[in-house]
Order: structure tokens, then sequence, then C-alpha cells
């Protein structure tokens, strides 16, 4: 059984005893349980597939908060050629890894 959910403008697919590692929830600590109820797929194990429009009625999946983790630094540079001009800017995302449990539908 797996499922597709939306969480951070983003789509996962996930499993059970999966983990995804999704945009930082602030409001998630480690070992906190989460339910994503914006689910836009749901495959069964026969074959079967209930899709949303635009998410599936009745359908959760729930997780379990393992922690937090960066992501890599990203540089953003910029010139102007023949001007002298050159800046240099960058950040480093943080993430939310959650480990699912279930997936209800």
């Amino acid at each position: 059984m797996f499922a597709i959910i939306q969480s951070g403008g983003r789509q996962h697919r996930v499993e059970p005893g999966a983990l995804v590692t999704i945009d930082r929830r602030p409001d998630a600590a480690a070992g906190q349980e989460l339910t994503f109820d914006q689910v836009l797929l749901v495959g069964r194990d026969g074959g079967e597939i209930l899709a949303g429009a635009p998410f599936v009625a009745n359908a959760r999946v729930l997780g379990v908060v393992d922690g937090e983790s960066r992501g890599p630094k990203i540089r953003i540079f910029k010139k102007k050629r023949r001007k002298g001009m050159r800046r240099t800017k960058g950040h480093r995302s943080t993430y939310t890894q959650v480990r699912i449990t279930d997936i209800q539908a």
C-alpha cells in the first residue's frame, strides 16, 4: 500500500515504514505523531487506486517525527561583467524527518 501526500507545497510518495524528508514543521518535536490529511492518491495492494479530486475523502497518513536535518548549503553568486560587482549569498534549508506508520483509507 502506498499514498501520495501533499506537504509544504510538495508531493511525496509514502509507504508504511518509510522515512520521508519534508519541509520543516516548527510545531513538530521529535517523537510527536503527525497526521497528513491532504492525501492525493492511495494505491492498495490488490492494484486498486483511489484518486482524489483534489484529495481522497476520509484518507489519512500517520507518522512519527524522527528529528530534524539540514540540507546542503546552496550558494548564489551574482556578477556583472566589467563593473566589478560580485555578490555571494546562500542558505541552508532545515527539514523534518518523518517515519510513516500507517495509511488509513
